[in-house]
């Protein structure tokens, strides 16, 4: 039982920095072809994706945590990680606004939106995959602070559905302005995440959102 309990654990680790290298490398794809491509929102999901990085590491550490002691609480470690990930996501918010206003007044539009919507499809894929996996081993080892993981997963899967969205009406279309609606779509779900990491820096709460 015992040894089942510590392969799960493990199991939990992977996932975890899985996560993190996955959101690196999806992060320097993203800014890079975004910045290319003059897309703004495909700009702003990769920067959010290094921001997830932080956010990772106080997730593999708190993995580790609970191995070790289940009943313990949030340390002072996950509680900075929170606060530097939400004062980064509050930082984003800003620069996502104030762009895509600046955008739509100058009417700028991207030149193509091709590699938002590869991209968004491949980390709906990848993030839908993470939250089952990360619900499974949850639910095995009845631990609530995965399962939570597990459903905070879930907004990455939602900002990668704005993404699709917005580049694939613009690839198909040409809509004026859809990439820089898309933009405020993620913006608003950076700020939700922000709020997020403040409160649970504040508390013992596993997730807002769960």
């Amino acid at each position: 039982m015992l040894e089942k309990q510590d392969k799960l654990y493990r199991t939990a680790f992977g996932l975890a920095l899985f996560t993190i290298f996955y959101n690196i490398a999806e992060g320097i794809v993203s800014t890079y072809l975004g910045f290319e491509d003059e897309s703004l929102a495909l700009f702003g999901f990769g920067t959010d994706s290094f921001i997830e990085v932080i956010s990772g590491l106080g997730i593999a550490h708190m993995v580790l945590r609970i191995q070790k002691y289940p009943e313990s609480n949030r340390d002072n470690f996950e509680r900075t990680a929170l606060r530097i990930t939400g004062v980064a996501f509050y930082i984003l918010v800003v620069g996502l606004v104030v762009s895509s206003v600046y955008n739509i007044w100058t009417g700028h539009k991207p030149l193509t939106t091709f590699w938002g919507v590869v991209i968004s499809a491949i980390s709906i894929l990848i993030m839908w995959i993470l939250v089952w996996w990360k619900r499974k081993v949850g639910r095995q080892l009845n631990s609530a602070p995965i399962m939570a993981d597990a459903n905070c997963t879930l907004v990455c899967v939602y900002m990668s559905i704005i993404l699709l969205v917005s580049s694939g009406i613009y690839e198909l279309f040409e809509i004026p302005y859809i990439d820089s609606l898309g933009t405020l779509g993620l913006a608003y779900f950076a700020f939700t995440e922000g709020k997020e990491c403040f409160e649970k820096a504040k508390s013992n709460k596993y997730c807002c959102c769960d």
